[in-house]
């Protein structure tokens, strides 16, 4: 749900317009006009997930919204608008949320001024897979993981960038032919370089550990190869997904350069 709110007669009319293209993308909103208890009412819109339009002083917004703020990768987007429509501010949840690409496309259909104040703005980030398995593990049943876990946070397979693993998985046929069958770069990274991440693991494995020698290996696959193609700072976007014979993890990093390595050549 979208929630727009309004504080002046100028403001409100506006959100009816703004209501009014929503409507024509069959996207769920409502428009509040003064609504009352103002801080209560808003608070508990935030607090349920609902994205929210502000045509107000910004000011308004941050004293109203600063008691529930919790994390930027939690948060629901929050863009703050004057009345005139003169100028538009994704104010949280830029990159995370989606507040940054939201308001590009809000400002073009309202020929209104985008005012983004985040790092980066306009750089998508590069999604990397991690992936560990069992031996000899066929590559049909790598590739059905491999798609369900890019559906499951709505991504597109054209946005993976690369598939990862630790490098005694360098001559893993089923790892190979998965890559190649999707047409993604297959890199594997010895245990020094994983567990430079292992900071950043959602879990940690003993039993991965005295095994291979990392906490985990599709996780930290993940993290290192998004590092490794964008010198940026990685950050996992699914945590490992297991079956009985691999797992699967994705991070994304923003990149620092535009020099891109997407050859299919193993890295170790």
């Amino acid at each position: 749900m979208i929630r727009i709110v309004a504080l002046t007669d100028t403001g409100h009319r506006l959100g009816k317009k703004i209501a009014a293209l929503m409507s024509l993308e069959q996207t769920p909103y409502e428009v509040w006009f003064k609504p009352q208890p103002f801080i209560e009412k808003v608070q508990q819109a935030f607090c349920d997930g609902d994205a929210l339009i502000f045509i107000c002083a910004t000011g308004i917004v941050v004293r109203a919204l600063a008691p529930v703020l919790n994390s930027k990768h939690t948060d629901p987007p929050v863009l703050v608008m004057d009345e005139a429509g003169h100028f538009i501010i994704p104010l949280l949840s830029g990159h995370e949320g989606g507040a940054n690409q939201w308001a590009s496309d809000l400002a073009k259909h309202l020929s209104a001024q985008l005012v983004i104040t985040t790092a980066k703005p306009y750089i998508e980030p590069v999604y990397a897979v991690g992936m560990g398995c069992e031996r000899h593990c066929g590559a049909e049943e790598l590739q059905q993981l491999l798609e369900t876990c890019v559906a499951k946070i709505g991504l597109s397979m054209a946005q993976i960038h690369s598939i990862n693993s630790i490098d005694i998985k360098v001559d893993e046929v089923g790892l190979i032919a998965c890559a190649n069958r999707l047409g993604k770069s297959y890199q594997t990274f010895n245990q020094y370089q994983l567990r430079q991440v292992e900071h950043l693991l959602s879990i940690k494995s003993d039993y991965v550990y005295n095994t291979v020698g990392v906490y985990g290996v599709a996780e930290s696959a993940a993290l290192v190869g998004a590092q490794y193609v964008t010198d940026g700072t990685p950050e996992l976007v699914l945590n490992k997904v297991k079956t009985k014979k691999a797992t699967c993890a994705i991070a994304k990093a923003y990149p620092q350069h535009t020099n891109l390595n997407t050859t299919n050549t193993p890295i170790n």
